[in-house]
């Protein structure tokens, strides 16, 4: 597929924006897919195209907070690599299924988010008492891993607030840990939309120059602000992925 100079250079620009929001709070697809479908990409090529550029941008997130010692990845391997296989699933079967059913839950689930965060007194920097141990996140990180390949609006903040919730972890340190398993989801996706040919690699590629720009500006700035920029943003990015689901599904 052809495209224009000034669509390379209009969607690379939007990516620092979306990268920046993406090292944040997650809903960086808030910008790009809306804007990869604006330049003309059928949907299965945007959605691709997509997770090419998010992986670079997750990585150079994920990259500044382990420099920060904010992510351990050792130990969180394991769960990387049920999260890589639960996405390839949810990609192979989005292929087979109508995901129109999820542009209804999905909204619900964000504003429950929305709600949580804004609410709830655990949403900081403290560490507290976790529910469930390491292996026992793992099913809850494998469903939003599938979800991620399937549907995936709102998958940073799905992993933020569950780690939050679950595991008891600090706000800063649940957004670093969070983009582990969202590069591990996005490769597991990517890897099925590019073995079915619905990648244009030369667009993705300069559009995660900007994504990775946005997302060093990003996790610098979440890790000198933590949760005082963190929370706000991802009730914000919570509420608006929510509205967007809404009008697209009752827009047809």
């Amino acid at each position: 597929m052809e495209l224009e100079l000034w669509v390379y250079v209009a969607l690379t620009a939007t990516c620092v924006v979306s990268g920046f929001i993406d090292a944040v709070a997650g809903g960086g697809g808030l910008l790009t897919m809306p804007a990869l479908l604006s330049a003309g990409l059928p949907p299965h090529l945007a959605l691709g195209t997509n997770k090419l550029q998010s992986v670079f941008g997750v990585s150079m997130a994920a990259r500044t907070y382990h420099g920060k010692g904010l992510l351990e990845i050792r130990p969180n391997l394991g769960t990387a690599i049920c999260v890589v296989a639960a996405a390839a699933i949810g990609s192979l079967t989005v292929q087979a299924l109508d995901s129109s059913v999820l542009q209804l839950v999905v909204p619900i689930l964000l504003v429950l988010c929305a709600g949580y965060v804004l609410l709830s007194p655990r949403m900081d920097d403290s560490d507290r008492h976790h529910v469930l141990s390491r292996k026992g996140y793992m099913p809850v990180a494998g469903g939003i891993g599938f979800y991620d390949g399937f549907f995936g609006p709102g998958t940073g903040s799905f992993l933020t607030t569950s780690l939050v919730a679950l595991r008891g972890m600090g706000l800063t340190r649940a957004t670093a840990l969070s983009k582990l398993f969202n590069i591990s989801s996005n490769i597991g996706s990517l890897a099925m939309f590019a073995l079915g040919g619905k990648v244009i690699w030369t667009l993705g590629l300069c559009m995660a120059l900007g994504t990775m720009a946005g997302s060093w500006l990003g996790s610098h700035s979440a890790i000198r602000y933590g949760a005082q920029l963190i929370r706000p943003l991802l009730v914000v990015i919570s509420l608006a992925l929510t509205a967007r689901l809404i009008w697209g599904y009752f827009a047809g």
